[in-house]
C-alpha cells in the first residue's frame, strides 16, 4: 500500500529486490550443477561406474567436456554418452 505512495519505501524495496535477485542467481547456478550431476550419476550407473569414477577417468583421459554438456549429452543422446565411457573403459 505504501511502497506506490512514499518514496523511501519504494527506494528500500528496490534496493532488497536487487539483493534478493542477486542472491537467487547464485542458489539457481547451485540448483542446476546439482541437476546435472544427479544426471550423470544416473546415467554413469546405466554404464556400470560410478559419478566419481566416471569423473576420474574423464580427466585421466583428457576429455575437456564440462558437467552441463556431459548432462545434455547423457539426457538427450544416451547412446552417445556410451560411447564416451567406452572410449575410456577399453
Amino acid at each position: 500500500m505504501t511502497k506506490n505512495r512514499l518514496y523511501k519505501v519504494a527506494h528500500e524495496a528496490y534496493l532488497h529486490a536487487g539483493q534478493y535477485s542477486y542472491k537467487d542467481r547464485r542458489k539457481k547456478l547451485g540448483a542446476m550443477r546439482r541437476l546435472w550431476i544427479i544426471r550423470l550419476s544416473a546415467a554413469a550407473r546405466q554404464n556400470g561406474m560410478t559419478y566419481k569414477d566416471l569423473m576420474h577417468q574423464l580427466k585421466r583421459n583428457d576429455i575437456l567436456l564440462n558437467r552441463k554438456m556431459l548432462s545434455e549429452i547423457a539426457y538427450h543422446t544416451p547412446g552417445a554418452f556410451t560411447k564416451i565411457v567406452e572410449s575410456f573403459s577399453k
